[in-house]
């Protein structure tokens, strides 16, 4: 039955997940719901709208972005209170996950209203099933802090972890937080899954090092990144906290250059040369600057 001919009482809120690119990973219940809720609260109303015009679906849409959220829960509360059916969804993959949402579910909730699941993609399920990492314990953290401090407090961090670790992280960012991420995990195992579900899907797999050689070969990233990385080992290398007692402790005598002292460390320690390179000379640079470095 339409929900638009039922008598009037409470409300239900639907979260209602959407694809992450191909279209026909919709489910026929998502489809269903959106055909017969009274109103689609979207993320970005273009992009949904196409998708509801491709499934011949003529459900009024408003908007509910992170920079409306706060001010249009209200008015989407006293809808739901009215008697109101409302789908909530995003650009893409489940509402709530690293997207806009959780207003609006904690309100309903709250309030003692339904809230319906409509499950279906979500980013950081579909990489970690295709990952090939460990998939019986995992940490999922969304997108990273962009304010350096807090950003490397939450690396270092997950870097004890012991369980896979998933992180969302844009094109324009991605080369720059492997860059920060591995001098604290070490050359860990892990895996970049990009433009999943998408013509030019790709899962670049290998150390971190690795990725980040990849990415940097290349002029141009597209495409919204999912990086997973494996668990720390008990069994592992050395710490990076033990390298860097070794190059602060080579660099007080100038008996040999950064170069060198990097690839003794980075085999003693079973770390990437290039990456023990740039922490020497980040720790040289340091030292430089507090007065107890030599030239």
């Amino acid at each position: 039955m339409d929900s638009r001919s039922r008598p009037k009482g409470p409300g239900t809120l639907y979260v209602v997940a959407t694809p992450i690119g191909h279209l026909e990973d919709i489910t026929l219940r998502a489809l269903s719901v959106l055909k017969t809720v009274d109103l689609v609260a979207a993320e970005d109303t273009r992009k949904t709208g196409q998708l509801l015009r491709h499934f011949g679906i003529t459900t009024t849409l408003v908007s509910y972005h992170e920079h409306n959220e706060i001010a249009r829960t209200p008015d989407l509360m006293r809808r739901l209170q009215q008697g109101a059916s409302i789908a909530v969804v995003t650009t893409a993959g489940t509402p709530g996950i690293s997207d806009p949402g959780y207003r609006i579910v904690a309100a309903a909730a709250a309030a003692g209203l339904r809230v319906v699941p409509v499950p279906g993609a979500v980013a950081a399920a579909a990489a970690l099933s295709a990952s090939g990492l460990p998939t019986d314990a995992f940490v999922f953290e969304g997108f990273l802090p962009k304010k350096a401090g807090k950003r490397a407090r939450q690396i270092k961090a997950l870097a004890s972890e012991a369980r896979t670790v998933i992180v969302y992280e844009s094109p324009q960012r991605i080369t720059a937080l492997i860059s920060e991420m591995l001098p604290v995990f070490g050359d860990r195992r892990a895996v970049l899954a990009r433009e999943m579900t998408k013509r030019y899907e790709e899962f670049i797999r290998g150390g971190l090092s690795e990725i980040l050689e990849s990415l940097n070969r290349r002029s141009d990233i597209k495409g919204e990144c999912t990086l997973l990385i494996a668990g720390r080992a008990d069994e592992g290398p050395s710490s990076w906290e033990e390298a860097r007692e070794d190059i602060r402790r080579e660099l007080s005598s100038p008996s040999k250059g950064v170069a060198e002292l990097a690839k003794e460390v980075a085999r003693a320690h079973g770390l990437p040369r290039q990456a023990v390179y740039t922490e020497a000379m980040k720790i040289k640079a340091e030292l430089k600057e507090s007065g107890n470095g030599n030239e």
